[in-house]
């Protein structure tokens, strides 16, 4: 039965993206229904997303429309999923407060279906406390947040605020509707992000993990029904609405959360970029500068994925990372072998378009007995791709 999409355009320049969201929706053969707001007339006219859909766009609650003598409400029954994109800072503050002075907000209100919000703003504005307390508040709700891109802004900024890739939002309508809880009963171990290890009170060792491809595991297990616990080092993202959540600092830290919590994991996956060594001793005033040279002594930190691979329990599959700058299969490879783990995910962090900062991946997969190339794709769409291979191996060891 084909699905209806019901989407929201509020006003902002990433408005034109939606009518790209829109094609691409139809191609993939959802029924898309657009509601849009005044201010977003002012950056596309409706016209383009009616030669596109097929039905009329909406704008105004009291248009009469025939076979619909309330449209808002005949909207938000045939919705199977809303979405808002892009999501101003304004409508993004009715919807968590439960305004509905216009046809979206109305809409919006009276759909009892899931809802998608995904923001697209001037920094600034996304990050000032009120916007900030308005997506928590949503997330509270049972609202999806996509959050959006760091890049160059319309207005000429730089930083968080852009639509996120229109790639995330196709793929998760895609996961949703295509649900087959293939992991449900499955608890999925992640960590993610940097380890910190302290010199002095001022200063800390550490790397530029960003925690991306982590916590687009964590919900993509999370769509796919599993039970997730995320434990993550330092990272300036918000954890997925759902998982058990364990922020921790130090390799140390991490490796006593990983220890106390693997046993009750049925997949584990380790894609936090640990500390190798951490300082012998911290001092216990900011260290001054003397001389040209400074030594300071190190002592290995424990080896996560080495322990969970000696340790691993009857049917546990376990997953880990390698980015590497040379030797990438080589090296991955013989870190498959002598860690005794079930499959990694290996990637070099000099190709464009992969690495710690960005929001897309290219990387191999290796297993035991195979090696599987993934093409550039985000985060998230890696996620469901290394999840699904754990559930192949699970499942080839079952039988």
């Amino acid at each position: 039965m084909q699905k209806t999409i019901v989407l929201g355009v509020s006003g902002g320049i990433a408005a034109f993206k939606a009518a790209q969201l829109t094609s691409d929706l139809i191609k993939k053969h959802y029924d898309v229904e657009v509601i849009m707001t005044k201010n977003a007339t002012e950056f596309i006219a409706p016209l383009t997303f009616e030669a596109l859909i097929n039905h009329n766009v909406v704008v105004d609650t009291f248009e009469k429309v025939a076979n619909r003598s309330i449209h808002h409400i005949s909207l938000a029954k045939k919705a199977d999923l809303f979405i808002l994109v892009p999501a101003s800072a304004n409508v993004i503050a009715k919807v968590a407060h439960g305004i509905a002075d216009d046809m979206l907000t109305t809409t919006f209100l009276a759909c009892n279906k899931q809802k998608v919000i995904c923001p697209a703003m001037n920094t600034q504005m996304y990050e000032n406390p009120i916007t900030q307390e308005n997506l928590q508040r949503c997330k509270k709700l049972g609202y999806t947040i996509l959050e959006p891109a760091v890049g160059h802004l319309a207005c000429g900024d730089n930083g968080k605020g852009k639509l996120c890739d229109l790639t995330d939002i196709l793929h998760y309508v895609d996961t949703y509707f295509q649900q087959n809880d293939s992991l449900k009963g499955k608890h999925v171990l992640i960590t993610a992000g940097p380890t910190q290890e302290a010199l002095d009170p001022v200063r800390y060792l550490t790397n530029h993990s960003s925690g991306k491809m982590g916590y687009s595991l964590a919900q993509a297990a999370l769509d796919m029904g599993a039970e997730v616990t995320l434990i993550s080092g330092p990272v300036q993202l918000t954890p997925p609405t759902g998982v058990h959540f364990y922020p921790v600092t130090t390799a140390m830290e991490m490796f006593e959360a990983v220890r106390t919590r693997s046993a009750q994991a049925d997949f584990i996956i380790k894609a936090a970029a640990v500390g190798d060594y951490r300082p012998v001793h911290v001092s216990e005033q900011k260290i001054k500068k003397k001389g040209d040279h400074l030594q300071i002594e190190f002592v290995k930190n424990p080896d996560i994925l080495a322990y969970l691979g000696e340790h691993k329990k009857p049917g546990q599959i376990i997953c880990g990372f390698a980015m590497e700058t040379q030797n990438l299969l080589a090296n991955a490879q013989e870190k498959l072998e002598k860690k005794h783990c079930d499959m990694i995910v290996a990637n070099d962090l000099h190709t464009e378009g992969a690495g710690f900062q960005s929001d897309t991946n290219i990387a191999t997969i290796l297993d035991r007995f195979q090696r599987i190339p993934c093409p550039k794709m985000s985060k998230y769409e890696l996620g469901v791709t290394i999840l699904e291979h754990m559930l192949t191996l699970c499942t080839q060891g079952e039988q």
